[in-house]
């Protein structure tokens, strides 16, 4: 009768976690592993797996489609795509065990092409699209599948027109629905907003099913036109707690299709816990098409307490403070690391760089008022700021801490565009200010900030994908 290991006595023996184990074993990537009662077992002497080259896909493996909305200047998307540069500080291989990077010095590496591929994309920010096609061109993404319409425009175009807008096969659905109406920094008007789903105001009396603070409704019908295998939205933590929202969202999407969808209880996560030198907190829904799921996955993924090796939310790799602190975890990434090799705006030759707010400092009392902690976390980068970006650096006469650098005679400024991307993770070769060609609109400073704030980290997005690239057999099955 033939020895076997459990996935926990395997991980012992390779010096790797179980969960990465129970993984390899759900690609079949481990000789003769079987499943039997639930629990994973491997042949004794079978060997270690041998770790995939960066980029590269195992023979057979199709890519997985993703339709994107409101994709802005495309945080998520590139999340998704993988292949971008991000501090070595911001990986923690003993956590991300199938992440396959390359080191490119000692500070930087760059992330692996994922099995995902944007076929769809589209904004109301003429400005969104020129920075979007504008770095995914260069990836071999088509910038002529990026719309520049309304959400609300492009479902009633292919509903009452018969027209085919938004693509078949679709895999995967993201979007980060609008989250002005939801955000403590906004005015909280919720469901109730009175701005269109075109960013005009409204002008009827009263709020409307197309207002911007409901147009995850009509991303809603996407899911329904597409019927994707899993969807994911993502909105401000202010949503968790403005009435009932959260759960009026999940009862609407999960009845999507005739109640064909399964959503799981949506969870706030902490961006500073991934590597993204940025304390930005977000809620996280996820749907899965019920007919898609393998009959173990919909079983998993229906109780009250999901699994850890169910749960498609990504697994912490940085620590906050040190009660999160396991032996694994790295500390988190701070703003001197995302910054410290970037010149001065004068002395830069990176015009996103160069380029910075010169509103004046108004007093502590006001939005905007402080400077970056160099040895922590920065603030959650905003959308909605008009200018009072935070201060890079304050005088001393204004209270600023950084000493070093003002006995330098480095004076005060706020964050440039540059730094603001780099504590979103987006990478240099990422350029936000831009003239206008190719048909497309010039990108001022101001629209820069805008849509950098209004961004999913790119490294949060990879994560989300990474966990979900891990996952897509254990929840699918093998095609």
């Amino acid at each position: 009768m033939q020895d076997y290991l459990t996935a926990a006595e395997a991980a012992e023996h390779w010096n790797i976690t179980a969960r990465r184990v129970q993984i390899l074993c759900s690609q079949n990537r481990i000789n003769g592993a079987v499943k039997k009662s639930g629990i994973w077992l491997i042949p004794f002497d079978t060997k270690k797996p041998d770790r995939r080259k960066p980029g590269k896909k195992t023979k057979g493996q199709r890519q997985l489609r993703v339709l994107s909305l409101f994709s802005g200047c495309g945080g998520i998307d590139l999340g998704f795509e993988g292949d971008f540069k991000v501090l070595a500080a911001s990986v923690n291989p003993k956590v991300s065990t199938t992440w396959d990077f390359e080191k490119i010095n000692r500070k930087w590496v760059r992330l692996g092409k994922t099995v995902f591929h944007t076929v769809f994309a589209n904004d109301i920010k003429p400005e969104a699209k020129a920075t979007w096609t504008n770095y995914f061109a260069a990836k071999g993404v088509d910038g002529g599948k990026y719309y520049l319409n309304s959400i609300v425009d492009l479902v009633k175009l292919q509903r009452e027109n018969k027209i085919d807008i938004f693509p078949e096969n679709i895999d995967v659905l993201t979007g980060g629905f609008p989250c002005q109406d939801f955000s403590v920094s906004g005015k909280r008007m919720g469901f109730e907003s009175y701005k269109g789903h075109d960013g005009k105001k409204i002008s009827a009396d009263m709020p409307t099913v197309e207002n911007r603070g409901q147009l995850y409704i009509w991303m809603r019908e996407v899911i329904a036109i597409t019927k994707p295998k899993v969807f994911i939205a993502e909105n401000v933590k202010g949503l968790t707690n403005l009435k009932d929202a959260k759960e009026v969202i999940e009862k609407d999407f999960a009845s999507v299709c005739n109640g064909g969808y399964l959503v799981i209880p949506a969870r706030v996560i902490n961006a500073g816990n991934y590597g993204v030198p940025q304390g930005r907190e977000r809620v996280i829904f996820y749907g899965f098409r019920k007919s898609a799921l393998t009959k173990e996955a919909l079983e998993e993924l229906s109780k009250e307490e999901i699994s850890e090796q169910y749960t498609p939310y990504p697994v912490m790799t940085h620590y906050l403070n040190e009660s999160q602190q396991d032996g694994k975890l790295k500390k988190y990434v701070t703003v001197r690391q995302a910054l410290e090799d970037l010149e001065e705006p004068e002395h830069s030759q990176d015009i996103d760089q160069q380029k910075y707010s010169r509103a004046k400092y108004m007093g502590k009392h006001c939005q905007g008022q402080q400077e970056v902690c160099l040895e922590g976390l920065a603030p959650t980068i905003r959308s909605e700021h008009h200018g009072n970006i935070e201060f890079r650096r304050l005088s001393k006469e204004h209270g600023g801490k950084h000493q070093g650098e003002l006995r330098r005679g480095l004076g005060e400024r706020r964050l440039s565009v540059r730094e603001c991307a780099r504590i979103q993770t987006f990478p240099d070769e990422y350029q936000f200010i831009l003239p206008a060609m190719n048909g497309n609109k010039a990108v001022s400073g101001s629209e820069a900030y805008k849509m950098i704030g209004n961004a999913v980290p790119p490294l949060l997005g990879y994560h989300i994908a990474k966990r979900l690239e891990e996952n897509w057999d254990l929840y699918f099955g093998e095609e």
